[in-house]
Formats: C-alpha cells, sequence, structure tokens
C-alpha cells in the first residue's frame, strides 16, 4: 500500500533470495575483499576494452546469483539493470546472452536502489515470480567517459572518489528467504547548485538527506527504529555534510550511520581520497556485506540508500550543475 507521500509499503513483501558479487583487484585488496563473490586479478577480465570488461562483471554476478538459487535465466520473468556509461551500454552488451526481458535504467550510482526498487514492486503486484536486479561501475571505463583517459595520470583532488570496478546482482522473488524488502521510498531529484564533479558526495548528500527524510516521515519511524541507515557511496566528505543537514532536520543519525563508499577502501593505504563511488559500490557492498548480517539477523531492520549524481559529459561540458537522487530500500530480517 502507498505510505505518505513517497513510500510503498508491501502487504506481501518480496523477497531477496541470492545475489552474487564481482569484483576488481584494487577491490578485493580493502577491507571486503574476503566477502566478495568473484575478485578478478586482472581488471580487463579477459576482455579486449573496460566497457566489454564491465558487461563481462555484470553477466557473471547475474550467473552467480542464479546459480545460487539453483535457476536458469529462462525462469527469470524480467531484468532491470543500468550503469554509468553512454545509452546504457555495458548493461546491453553483457546481458544479452541471458535472453532475459530487459529494462534498462540509469540512476547514476543510485541504480542498484532504483532497480530493487522496481523489481519488489513488480514482484509485489504479481508481474512475475523472479526478478533479476543488477548494476555495475568500471574505474576504466568511467575515468574514460566522465574524466580523463588513464595514461593522462592526472591529480586527484582530496574531495574525489574512486569509480569502484564492481557489479552486483540480486534475485527478487516470492520464494520465503532471510530477507526480505519491506517496502520502498522512490527519491527525488535534489540539486543544490554544486558543479564540481571531483566532490559527488557533497552534490548526492541533499538527496540523500530529503530521502531518509521522507522515508522517517512516510513510516512513521525514529532513525534509531533502524539498526543502520546505510548510504551508497557518499564517501568521508560527503558523510559529513549529511549529518550537517540531518541535524538542521532535528534528526541524528551519527551513531547507526554506515556508507558504502568508506566501507569498501582503506582510505588510509589504498589512495582513494574521499572513497569509493559507482553503480557498483553500493551494490556490490550490498552483496557482500550487508544482505548476510540481515540474513543471520545480526541486523533486524536496515534502510538502504543508495545516492546518485545525475551528471553527463554533456552537462557537465556545458557548465550544468550535479543533481543528487536517492532511492530508500527498506530491508528486514525474517
Amino acid at each position: 500500500m502507498l505510505k505518505g507521500k513517497q513510500s510503498i509499503l508491501f502487504d506481501d513483501a518480496p523477497y531477496i533470495i541470492s545475489s552474487g558479487s564481482v569484483v576488481g583487484k584494487k577491490e578485493g585488496e580493502g577491507p571486503l575483499g574476503q566477502l566478495f563473490d568473484l575478485v578478478e586479478e586482472e581488471n580487463l577480465f579477459g576482455k579486449d576494452t573496460w566497457e566489454e570488461a564491465e558487461s563481462e562483471m555484470q553477466k557473471e554476478a547475474c550467473l552467480m546469483a542464479l546459480g545460487k538459487a539453483k535457476l536458469d535465466p529462462h525462469e527469470v520473468r524480467y531484468l532491470f539493470g543500468g550503469d554509468l556509461l553512454r545509452q546504457g551500454i555495458a548493461t546491453s552488451m553483457g546481458l544479452e546472452e541471458l535472453h532475459i526481458p530487459l529494462f534498462g535504467l540509469y540512476g547514476a550510482c543510485s541504480t542498484s536502489g532504483e532497480a530493487l526498487a522496481l523489481s519488489s514492486m513488480s514482484v509485489a503486484a504479481g508481474y512475475g515470480e523472479y526478478i533479476l536486479a543488477v548494476t555495475s561501475s568500471h574505474f576504466g571505463s568511467a575515468e574514460k567517459e566522465f574524466r580523463f583517459p588513464l595514461a593522462y595520470a592526472n591529480q586527484r583532488p582530496p574531495s574525489s572518489q574512486w569509480t569502484v570496478t564492481g557489479s552486483g546482482a540480486f534475485l527478487v522473488g516470492r520464494k520465503k528467504a532471510n530477507v526480505r524488502i519491506a517496502g520502498v521510498t522512490v527519491g527525488k531529484i535534489v540539486d543544490y547548485g554544486l558543479k564540481d564533479s571531483q566532490n559527488m558526495g557533497a552534490c548526492m548528500a541533499p538527496a540523500a538527506c530529503d530521502t531518509i527524510i521522507q522515508n522517517l516521515s512516510d513510516f512513521g519511524y525514529k532513525s534509531s527504529d533502524y539498526d543502520r541507515i546505510i548510504t551508497g557511496d557518499l564517501g568521508y566528505v560527503g558523510q559529513s555534510i549529511l549529518f550537517d543537514l540531518m541535524r538542521k532536520q532535528g534528526k541524528d543519525i551519527k551513531e547507526n550511520h554506515m556508507d558504502c563508499g568508506m566501507l569498501i577502501f582503506d582510505q588510509q593505504t589504498q589512495g582513494t581520497n574521499a572513497g569509493g563511488s559507482g553503480c557498483g559500490c553500493a551494490a556490490v557492498t550490498l552483496s557482500s556485506f550487508i544482505l548476510p548480517k540481515i540474513s543471520t539477523g545480526e541486523w533486524k531492520r536496515v534502510l538502504f540508500v543508495p545516492t546518485g549524481a545525475l551528471m553527463s559529459t554533456v552537462s557537465f561540458n556545458e557548465g550544468q550543475s550535479v543533481p543528487g537522487i536517492a532511492h530508500g530500500i527498506v530491508l528486514e530480517h525474517c
């Protein structure tokens, strides 16, 4: 049923039945390295280009999620997927071989939340027994499209974040599992007029704040009703801004907040500046780190809030600001 202004509470909540996570070498060397399903030592994943490598990651993540559930691709009704590249080329090329009806998405780094929201809504409405949600990003392909070719070796400011090479896939369905999607809060575009593409945490923090506040209002929750509120990839800079914005709204989430961009890399040893980012950041952290803690009951209820900076090479080169968006997914142990 509809809740408040932007949320849905599922009467018959769908479940996250299984997931798969595929990452690159740098991610495998980080704090979560032992938790990922597959760590590839060669970031081209046996392909000739960064884009093909990203496509391969998506395919492998989907096959892992299906394999854990002992399902074949033809048993999946729909697939919601997206990436950071123009026309979603990594998704369309990577998932072509699966022959699953596809909805291509773009929500920047919030795409995992968008995909999970649409998948859970579709399952709850009876439009499919099993639906896949998948996202990916690749450091090489993202730098090539949005910033500079890797060979340029440009300096990165302290506020910049490191695009995660990774893909996370999630099988959502009616079959009972240990984690259910109890509800969703669909985010709005929030634009504070910031134009610095090397400070995406600042661009996304207002959207994260807006979605968290709306979720608490729509569901009638206090922040303490969640064991954790976990944003996608605000990083160290964005987290500080989020805390300030939340306090201005009379909310303090410092005690139970975590951020995927801060979890995935070691800031002191890996040279990732303000943390991780990219569609793959929140997705692989959810699959490898967050879902197991909910599945075992260590965390009973989590608000998962992937965040995205809605920019393109065209908008940036034309001097436009970088709006943000964030989607809230309420995950519960069952």
